[in-house]
C-alpha cells in the first residue's frame, strides 16, 4: 500500500520532477506554479497532462507557508526591496533575472495586500470555461476593486481552488470525564475549560468567534456599537492558556489544554495520527479561508496564457475537484454545488470537510475592513491581550 503522503506535494518531489521534464521537452510550453505544499495532489497533475492537446512541461515548486508564497510575490515585484546581495554593488556584475511563476497560490487573507501592493493582475473570467460552475460567494470573494476591497462590478483577482474552515478541536479523553462535548462557540466560556484552551493568535478569527458567539457577524464594521463585546472577549481571554498560529495544536496533543481553536487543514492532519483528537464545525457557523491561483503582476500576460487557464479550469472539473478534496485535507468549491451522490463518500461523510450546509450558510469568510474598523479592531485586541 503506497503511504498516503506519497501522493502529495513535498512528499512526492521525484514525481514531480519526473512529471515536469517528461512531458514535452525544451519544445513544449513551460508552465511555471509556486504552490502551497501538500494543496495539489500528484494524481492531479498525471490527469492534466493527460488532459492537455498538447505536450506542456510542468515545472511546480511548493512552499511551507502562505506567507513565503506572498514573500515571494513581493520579491518580484520590488526584488531591490527583498534582495540582499552585496555583489549588486559591484560594476560589471550583471544579477541574474529571477524566473516568475506563472501562478502561485495564496491565501485570501493576502489578497487586499496584494491588490494594493500591485503585486498581482486580475484574471480574464471571460476566458475561464469553468467560471460559473464556482458557486457565487466563492466568486464574490475575488471580485474586488483596486484598493482589494469587495466589489460586485469590480475585477476578478483570484481563482479559489480549495477551503476550509476554524473548527474548534477537542481532546476526547478529557471530555469523557466531562460528561459532554463541545459543539458550538459558546461551550468556550464554560467554567470547566479555565485555563485549557490553545487558540491561535488571529484577532480577526478570535474577536470574531466572540461576535458569532454573541449573535453578530464575524466582518460587524462597528465594534463601539455592541456594549458586551469587551467584557465577554476578557471572559474569553481568561479561559485561554496558549497564543500561537503555528503550535497552537501542540499543547492538545501533550495534554496541556484540552481544546483548540484552529484551521480544518491541522486538525484533519492531526486527527489521522492521534485517536484521542476529535473536532467539530462550530453549529452556529465560523469562518471560512480560501487557498486561490494568483498571476504576479510581472508575469508576461501573453505565452502560456492559455495553459494558465486551462489549470485553472481543470482544477474545477469534478474528478480533479474531488481528487483534491480527498487527498488535501481541504474541499474544492466546485463540490458545493455538486450532487451529493457524485461526491466521494469520505468527503461526503466528513463534516470537517464538507460542513453540513445549514451550518456552511451561517458561515463567513472574513472580509477586508475599512481602515477605521480595523483600528477598532486592533485597539481592543491589544487591550484584551495587556489584561
Amino acid at each position: 500500500m503506497i503511504n498516503r503522503r506519497s501522493f502529495l506535494l513535498g512528499a512526492g518531489t521525484l514525481a514531480m520532477s519526473q512529471l515536469a521534464t517528461g512531458c514535452g521537452g525544451s519544445q513544449s510550453e513551460t508552465l511555471r506554479v509556486k504552490l502551497l505544499k501538500n494543496s495539489i495532489p500528484v494524481q492531479v497533475l498525471n490527469e492534466f497532462r493527460q488532459s492537455l492537446k498538447q505536450p506542456a512541461a510542468l515545472d511546480l515548486a511548493p512552499e511551507a507557508q502562505l506567507k513565503e508564497l506572498f514573500a515571494r510575490l513581493v520579491s518580484w515585484q520590488r526584488p531591490t526591496e527583498t534582495g540582499n546581495d552585496k555583489r549588486l554593488n559591484l560594476p560589471f556584475f550583471q544579477p541574474k533575472a529571477p524566473v516568475i511563476a506563472d501562478l502561485v497560490t495564496l491565501g485570501d487573507y493576502w489578497l487586499t495586500q496584494a491588490i494594493e501592493q500591485k503585486l498581482i493582475q486580475p484574471l480574464a473570467p471571460n476566458k475561464l470555461k469553468s467560471w460559473q460552475q464556482l458557486p457565487p460567494r466563492w466568486q464574490e470573494l475575488v471580485r474586488r476593486n483596486d484598493k482589494g476591497q469587495l466589489d460586485s462590478s469590480g475585477q476578478v483577482w483570484g481563482a479559489p481552488y480549495r477551503w476550509g474552515t476554524t473548527v474548534i478541536v477537542y481532546r476526547r479523553d478529557k471530555f469523557k470525564s466531562l460528561g459532554w462535548i463541545p459543539t458550538d462557540w459558546s461551550d468556550l466560556w464554560r467554567e470547566e475549560l479555565r485555563d485549557r484552551i490553545s487558540v491561535v493568535d488571529q484577532w480577526r478569527e478570535v474577536i470574531g468567534l466572540t461576535l458569532k458567539y454573541l449573535g453578530h457577524s464575524y466582518n460587524t464594521q462597528q465594534l463601539d456599537k455592541i456594549s458586551d463585546l469587551k467584557e465577554t472577549l476578557l471572559k474569553l481571554h481568561r479561559q485561554v492558556k496558549f497564543y500561537s498560529s503555528d503550535a497552537y495544536l501542540q499543547p492538545l496533543i501533550l495534554g496541556d489544554t484540552w481544546l483548540a481553536v484552529g484551521w480544518s487543514t491541522d486538525v484533519l492532519q492531526i486527527m489521522k495520527s492521534d485517536r484521542q483528537i476529535a473536532a467539530v464545525v462550530p453549529q452556529s457557523g465560523t469562518a471560512l479561508w480560501a487557498d486561490l491561483w494568483v498571476q504576479p503582476a510581472s508575469a508576461d500576460a501573453q505565452p502560456n496564457s492559455q495553459l494558465r487557464e486551462n489549470w485553472i479550469d481543470f482544477c474545477w472539473q469534478p474528478k480533479p475537484a474531488s481528487t483534491i478534496s480527498l487527498w488535501s485535507s481541504a474541499a474544492s468549491p466546485v463540490l458545493t454545488s455538486m450532487n451529493s451522490a457524485d461526491i466521494p463518500k469520505d468527503v461526503r461523510e466528513n463534516p470537517l470537510l464538507l460542513p453540513d450546509a445549514q451550518i456552511l450558510q451561517k458561515s463567513e469568510f472574513l472580509h477586508p475592513l475599512p481602515e477605521a474598523s480595523e483600528k477598532q479592531y486592533l485597539s481592543l485586541w491589544q487591550e484584551i491581550r495587556q489584561s
